[in-house]
């Protein structure tokens, strides 16, 4: 018997501007949607001005979900489009 843990794929990106880079994290932190993690936020200067411009990346990594199969190819049909397995578990 196999068990895999699954979660769902999703990305949503915000844009934001700022004085400071403090700044720029807290309306990431703001902008953070529920079950969300930030997972980029490269920052550049526009030019010309003294503000920040950052792209913030946030990545769903909640809804982990539990999956057993007899053999891999099973487990694998069980995960549904837009969902990735984290991990395999013999028992």
């Amino acid at each position: 018997m196999l068990i895999g843990l699954m979660r769902p794929v999703e990305t949503r990106s915000v844009a934001v501007e700022a004085a400071d880079l403090a700044g720029v994290q807290t309306q990431l932190a703001a902008q953070r949607p529920d079950g969300f993690d930030l997972v980029s936020a490269p920052v550049e200067m526009i030019k010309g001005a003294a503000i920040l411009q950052a792209v913030g990346t946030f990545a769903r990594r909640d809804q982990v979900t539990r999956v057993e199969a007899e053999d891999m190819a099973a487990l694998e049909a069980k995960v549904p489009e837009g969902w990735q397995l984290l991990n395999v578990l013999r028992t």
